[in-house]
């Protein structure tokens, strides 16, 4: 019997569900002519795909369909008490994306989601407004990318260049753009401001390359978030979660050095601090989702209704890497997950 080399999984988005009340708009229209070989297949509701029962997460995130819908109900929410604020009193994340084209081990949406595939709400319009809605009483501070990244569908999108576009018309807005993608082509695209920022996670380059596949290497971050800075961005360092793993505290060493060679410390906006920490349901559906992951198996304590590495090894691994961080940080730009806890 001879062996084959083609591929067991479809690619990426050779499979298009389009919901009936966005199919003739002019923006799936555009998305869709990104792939012509793609089946389109008609649907009434994206909850009727996404939220099967007993799908694959795993074996679908290989081969990800793509679920073109219209976001209905509450549009904005507010932030997650596990997320950092950075001092923010009206903290709110959206999500014109579920799901993320990268494919990290422990992201806490193995444990969210029970689907591998993508959604992208193409009524971007919609959110905007009830953005602004928000903004006509408070100073808001508003993340769009943490249940996916939304920067690295840019080129598919250009959403992270509508929303730069949306902050620079509402002065009480300000946006948080986070990513694992090395994609600088929007810095080119809007003009800079002081209320649109772009937040890199930094991991040393054995944990991307173990635990955070298909994501930008440490060199490739690191030369974004400088283009971004040379084109006037305010760009935060989030150092969060840190993972631990074998000698992990020579490779954060050896991240934070390299970071601050190549990135001039003195135009950082700020830093954020913390370990791995996931609520106790997530952790459970991610362990069954990941088997082999050492990041996602490891024994972790539950403490405060929260699983994470317990309060003697999160503490030691965020004391070393804060104090690594001062030597190029004033104590101010730097905010531990704690501290707002």
């Amino acid at each position: 019997m001879q062996n084959s080399n083609k591929p067991c999984f479809n690619a990426p988005f050779s499979h298009i569900y389009v919901e009936d009340r966005v199919r003739d708009t002019e923006r799936c229209r555009r998305i869709l002519a990104h792939f012509p070989s793609a089946e389109i297949i008609p649907i009434h509701h994206y909850k009727d795909v996404f939220n099967r029962k007993r799908q694959d997460y795993s074996a679908q995130h290989r081969s990800q369909a793509l679920i073109l819908a219209e976001k209905q109900g509450t549009l904005v929410y507010p932030g997650s008490p596990n997320c950092q604020s950075f001092g923010n009193a009206n903290f709110y994340y959206t999500s014109c994306m579920m799901n993320c084209v990268f494919n990290c081990e422990y992201c806490y949406l193995k444990g969210m989601y029970p689907t591998g595939n993508l959604v992208l709400f193409l009524n971007l319009e919609d959110i905007f407004e009830e953005v602004r809605e928000l903004c006509r009483t408070q100073q808001v501070y508003l993340c769009i990318s943490y249940d996916t990244d939304l920067l690295a569908l840019e080129p598919l999108t250009g959403y992270v260049r509508k929303w730069a576009e949306f902050a620079a018309t509402e002065p009480n807005l300000i946006i948080e753009v986070r990513t694992k993608s090395a994609n600088t082509s929007v810095y080119g695209a809007v003009e800079a401001s002081d209320r649109f920022l772009f937040a890199y996670t930094l991991s040393p380059e054995e944990v991307i390359r173990d635990y955070e596949h298909g994501t930008a290497s440490l060199e490739q971050r690191l030369h974004a978030a400088s283009t971004g800075m040379e084109k006037g961005f305010p760009i935060r360092l989030c150092f969060d979660p840190m993972i631990y793993c074998p000698d992990w505290e020579r490779r954060y060493h050896e991240m934070v050095e390299y970071t601050f060679q190549t990135l001039d410390s003195a135009r950082v906006l700020d830093a954020s601090v913390g370990t791995f920490r996931i609520a106790p349901d997530y952790l459970k559906t991610m362990r069954k989702n990941e088997p082999l992951s050492a990041a996602v198996q490891f024994p972790f304590v539950r403490e405060n209704g929260v699983y994470s590495y317990g309060t003697a090894l999160a503490d030691k691994m965020e004391q070393t890497l804060l104090q690594e961080l001062t030597h190029y940080l004033p104590a101010e730009k730097i905010f531990r997950w704690e501290d707002e806890t």
